[in-house]
């Protein structure tokens, strides 16, 4: 199918390139960049060059004339309102990665956002893109919202517990690292290579946008604390859960194994997964143990915060929409070392 890339010279939308590129279902007929329309893809990010040797950028509104059969929108939080309808109304297929159509609520939205919803009638209409989780609702999906990379991470450790009543929905604390690609390619103070490097930082303290959309997806209440590390990619989520059942460490993880028996991209280990296991991959990894002297359940994860966390997920939520294998054009295997 021909498929088309809006945004695709920031960090997610170089990533879908990548990965749209040898899919064998997907034919990438144009990519577009707002800032860097009519530019060189070679010269703007050289690891393209050679498969995309003489292409340049497009602009937004070429979209709208190309032969695309599906879009997928790596565009700033508030961009895609505007957009997504006029793809809809020409029958095109949607995978958004931005936070526009994630929330169910416009009143929420307008909360954590900061503005009014442009499209709100669409917020019932788009199924959130965590195939582990909505898998059938995806399907002949016209309309995706591909979850955020700290959600993904989040709900994919805990769901399973609260599934099962296992924890208690109130209290969750949730602790996560994340590379700093996952802050967009705009460079700022914060991003500067003298502050960042040999450091990390706690940012969004008490209303970070991503609280929000966990707490939607959960159905609980949890204080999260997100933490930028000096790494390009990768994510770390560690969370602590008061628990309502007593249950063992080894039971914990065959919680964890039976709800992901047949979700491929989901690996459960019972050593605590690192930052790097999962990057240049599709894969989340999982684990949990508990602490029986106080209480708590501790579930763990990691992914690839530009894969599983953005781009591959979105891939993965189209092939599922599209009717595609799950697995198709995504990897397996990370990179390491």
């Amino acid at each position: 199918m021909q498929t088309a890339v809006v945004g695709a010279s920031g960090y997610a939308g170089t990533e879908l390139v990548r990965l749209i590129a040898d899919h064998p279902y997907l034919s990438l007929v144009l990519m577009t960049g707002e800032s860097t329309a009519g530019k060189s893809v070679a010269d703007h990010v050289p690891s393209l060059a050679g498969r995309f040797p003489t292409e340049l950028y497009g602009s937004t509104e070429d979209v709208f004339a190309s032969h695309a059969e599906v879009v997928f929108l790596a565009l700033p939080h508030g961009a895609s309102q505007v957009l997504v309808p006029r793809l809809l109304d020409q029958g095109r297929v949607v995978i958004d990665l931005g936070a526009d159509f994630r929330l169910k609520s416009a009143t929420e939205y307008e909360a954590w956002y900061g503005h009014v919803h442009a499209t709100p009638e669409l917020l019932q209409t788009a199924v959130y893109g965590l195939v582990e989780r909505h898998r059938s609702e995806l399907r002949d999906a016209q309309l995706v919202a591909a979850p955020g990379c700290y959600p993904t991470a989040t709900t994919l450790a805990l769901a399973p517990f609260l599934d099962r009543g296992v924890i208690e929905a109130s209290g969750i604390v949730v602790n996560a690292l994340s590379g700093v690609s996952g802050a967009g390619r705009t460079p700022s103070d914060r991003l500067h290579f003298p502050r960042l490097h040999g450091n990390a930082e706690a940012y969004g303290l008490v209303n970070h946008r991503h609280t929000i959309e966990m707490q939607q997806e959960l159905g609980a209440e949890l204080l999260f604390t997100p933490h930028l590390v000096p790494v390009s990619r990768g994510m770390l989520v560690t969370a602590y859960a008061r628990m309502k059942m007593d249950i063992t460490a080894g039971v914990a993880l065959e919680i964890l194994r039976q709800s992901y028996a047949d979700d491929p991209f989901i690996v459960v280990t019972a050593n605590p997964p690192s930052l790097k296991d999962a990057v240049g991959s599709n894969l989340c990894f999982v684990s949990a143990t508990v602490d029986p002297r106080t209480g708590w359940l501790i579930a763990m994860s990691s992914l690839d915060n530009l894969g599983k966390g953005a781009a591959s997920q979105a891939v993965q939520a189209a092939n599922v929409a599209l009717g595609f294998d799950e697995s198709a054009g995504l990897s397996l295997i990370g990179i390491a070392p």
